[in-house]
């Protein structure tokens, strides 16, 4: 081999090496998306609230119920729900692969708007939810 064909044999090793080795480096620890696992997000699924119902802005009765449903949620009892800010007592039930959570109006909100405010706690930021719709109450 002579000393032009060694020379660029070298020069593009090197090349190629420096590229690659800049090229992981910039990759690694990148999350990709909250399905990946190289990222804090892809520690869970980030929960879904929908199916409000009764639906949004629609006329009700004082104590009426409500119910709404939740997807990628471990622990029903990481949902808080309050209208008004009055804490409401809710229920889940299982039904593959969503919760349905129901609760109902405080006796005390009559003749007013309220909204219905959906919170799920969890470790991670990435993992929380927040949803809610508004209901007009009567007397």
């Amino acid at each position: 081999m002579n000393i032009k064909q060694l020379l660029i044999t070298i020069i593009t090793t090197a090349f190629l090496s420096t590229h690659l080795a800049i090229a992981s480096e910039h990759h690694s620890g990148h999350g990709g998306g909250p399905k990946s696992s190289g990222g804090s997000a892809g520690a869970c699924g980030k929960p879904q609230l929908a199916k409000f119902l009764p639906a949004h802005l629609a006329n009700v009765s004082p104590e009426a119920s409500f119910s709404f449903v939740a997807f990628n949620i471990d622990k029903p009892e990481n949902i808080s729900v309050t209208v008004k800010n009055i804490p409401v007592e809710v229920s889940a039930e299982f039904k593959d692969p969503f919760y349905v959570i129901k609760g109902k109006l405080p006796a005390s909100l009559v003749d007013t708007a309220a909204r219905i405010n959906i919170k799920v706690a969890a470790k991670s930021p990435h993992c929380e939810a927040e949803a809610g719709w508004l209901l007009l109450i009567g007397k």
